[in-house]
């Protein structure tokens, strides 16, 4: 098991007492759970820390939130680490997320290949440096046989280039005459989408007090559920991950029909 997942007072310890987790229905459990991980910088600005130190701090709590994740049994986990708007952030920042991306990828991938997880990378990786772009394929190379959680990493990533590649890819089809666009349906776009293969997300978090989606996985999250949290990345916890879950349970998910006593 991951021995430095988990942790609350101690993070090198995982908590043996679960019992938090008894309120999940199983039977009503989003397949695909979708995170915006806010609120780094403020966190550290709280504790008086430089905004690195937040960053470091939002690593630990993806690993904890990835390993309840794969317990409770989602079947794939989304995150939104680095978008195309994050270059416009002062460079010295941007070098350290690059770093660090780099040496989590260094630490965690064998620990995650032992624990069955199939990792994948979203947005364009080819804007990324060559040694990292390396080490992603690598990675997905690694546990592509792998057939725990599907653990999507958006990195350089933006919903709306993912539309833009995705509507160019269709294009280019049907300019070789691979296809007509009266063909064109919701499965073309899926399928030239980052996510293909995945479901399309149930539930997506957003941490930190902000109400917004901020560019992220606009196709996919078309009916998702939303849940908000005035807490910040690095102090979101399993417990509060969970209470989510919980409430996902109870949502009346009616995709644009009626619900059954005949109600919008």
């Amino acid at each position: 098991m991951w021995k430095k997942i988990f942790g609350n007072k101690d993070p090198e310890k995982v908590p043996s007492d679960t019992s938090w987790m008894d309120g999940i229905d199983r039977a009503r459990l989003p397949r695909h759970v979708a995170v915006i991980m806010d609120g780094n910088g403020r966190w550290a600005k709280g504790q008086g820390l430089m905004r690195t130190a937040g960053h470091t701090a939002g690593v630990k709590t993806l690993k904890r939130i990835l390993k309840t994740a794969s317990d409770i049994g989602i079947e794939a986990l989304t995150v939104y680490a680095f978008s195309t708007e994050n270059w416009k952030r002062p460079h010295a920042e941007v070098d350290f997320l690059m770093k660090l991306f780099a040496e989590y990828l260094d630490k965690e991938l064998q620990e995650m290949n032992e624990e069955n997880v199939r990792i994948h990378f979203l947005g364009r990786i080819d804007g990324l440096s060559g040694n990292l772009q390396k080490q992603v394929r690598e990675a997905e190379e690694l546990m592509k046989a792998n057939t725990g959680i599907r653990f999507n990493i958006a990195a350089n990533y933006g919903g709306q280039d993912e539309l833009v590649r995705a509507a160019q890819s269709i294009a280019r089809r049907v300019l070789r005459g691979e296809l007509s666009p009266e063909a064109i349906d919701e499965s073309t776009v899926e399928d030239c989408l980052d996510t293909c293969g995945c479901p399309p997300v149930d539930l997506v978090i957003r941490t930190s007090g902000d109400m917004r989606l901020s560019n992220f996985l606009l196709w996919q999250a078309a009916y998702a559920e939303f849940w908000f949290t005035e807490t910040n990345w690095p102090d979101f916890t399993p417990e509060e991950f969970v209470k989510a879950l919980v409430e996902f349970g109870h949502r009346d998910r009616r995709f644009g029909g009626l619900n059954d006593a005949g109600e919008r």
